[in-house]
């Protein structure tokens, strides 16, 4: 294991503090100005919602047992039933994320994230029918499949950068304290942030910059970023790039990490060494470790949730804040730089949600998840 983070730490990139520096320098935001509206319920176990940008302003909501729902005009109909395919069978597995091509209003084509029915990872393509209104089930395809030696930390997030490349969440293979050092092993994909282009090869292609892509046949080409624990929910902002992605935490630590858009990869967030900023295992502290911009203690919580940068246009005043949240306590932050360019967090609100996810619709207004059944959009309260 030493000798690979050694290997590893040759090539690691490292990038200047001043090229971080791409948030917006705001004010506080005061959470007593706003407040979470339900915009639809009666959902079983929901943990995503998202916006298909095809022009139709259409929400989705993703259920961890399998079905997918789409809300149009304020009429819900089933877009996805997924239920044959996942396992239900563990806290953490189902199905787990949905990402809509960046071409989806011409090409119909979505990806979905799920544990299969022997607990693996599989990220598969899928087209809808000719109306839009619905996937065509005989038109899956797997992208990628990833053995799962636990049946939890399964992550499942995926999404689209703006570089038009697939991004892939996985945890570290579950259990706890990483038992089989996945975390820094840069030749399992377990424990990292994955980066595919899909829209060549087959069933895809490495992007030819990612920062492993033309090391050696020991390290994963497919790995943007790694040292990783369980990274539930990450999200690009809209208007930088930046790509923000929260970690759950072991005993002690919730984090989340920042990847400014002019990166070049490679960034290890440092699980197991580390848990948050503080040591965790008894593994050799390495150089080039990225500490999180926001960590909080299991005083406040016990697993974070990921959310977004605000960048809608009802509420301005929250423009370029970055929302997430704890599943557990229901808290609520924001964090944004100070007019000295640091990152400040403070508590936005203080919920009674049981938060799972957070989203966005086309039109970049901020929605929770609540895991109990309901899906919430945040709005001013005057």
């Amino acid at each position: 294991m030493r000798y690979w983070m050694m290997l590893c730490l040759s090539i690691l990139m490292t990038l200047p503090a001043a090229a971080q520096d791409t948030a917006t320098v705001i004010t506080p935001p005061d959470g007593s100005q706003y407040e979470w509206v339900e915009v639809s319920s009666g959902f079983e176990r929901p943990l995503f919602v998202t916006g298909a940008n095809d022009g139709r302003d259409r929400l989705f909501i993703v259920e961890q047992g399998g079905m997918i729902y789409a809300i149009e005009d304020g009429e819900m109909s089933d877009f996805m039933d997924a239920t044959v395919l996942v396992s239900r069978n563990a806290n953490e597995r189902g199905l787990l994320g949905l990402a809509f091509h960046p071409d989806f209003a011409t090409n119909g084509t979505f990806f979905i994230n799920y544990t299969d029915s022997n607990g693996d990872t599989v990220v598969a393509r899928y087209q809808v029918t000719s109306d839009g209104n619905q996937a065509d089930m005989d038109s899956g395809a797997f992208i990628i499949r990833i053995g799962q030696p636990y049946p939890n930390h399964n992550g499942g997030d995926i999404a689209f950068g703006p570089d038009g490349y697939l991004y892939v969440g996985m945890g570290d293979g579950g259990s706890a304290g990483d038992p089989q050092g996945y975390g820094q092993n840069p030749q399992s994909l377990l424990g990292k942030m994955l980066r595919l282009d899909v829209d060549n090869g087959s069933p895809y292609a490495i992007p030819t910059d990612n920062p492993y892509a033309t090391v050696n046949d020991q390290l994963a080409p497919e790995i943007w970023s790694w040292g990783l624990r369980n990274p539930w929910r990450f999200s690009f902002d809209r208007a930088t790039g930046d790509l923000y992605i929260a970690d759950v935490g072991q005993n002690q630590w919730e984090e989340v990490n920042f990847q400014p858009a002019a990166s070049p990869g490679g960034e290890n967030y440092g699980w197991n060494i580390m848990e948050g900023s503080q040591r965790y295992s008894g593994e050799p502290v390495i150089d080039g470790l990225v500490n999180p911009f926001a960590e909080y203690n299991h005083g406040q919580g016990c697993s974070v949730t990921g959310g977004y940068v605000y960048r809608g246009a009802a509420l301005p005043d929250l423009q370029g804040v970055y929302f997430f949240g704890d599943y557990c306590s229901g808290i609520i932050w924001a964090s944004y730089r100070d007019a000295a360019g640091e990152w400040q967090t403070n508590v936005f609100m203080d919920t009674n949600l049981t938060i799972s996810s957070f989203g966005l619709d086309d039109a970049g207004e901020l929605y929770l998840v609540n895991h109990g059944g309901n899906v919430l959009q945040l709005v001013a309260n005057n």
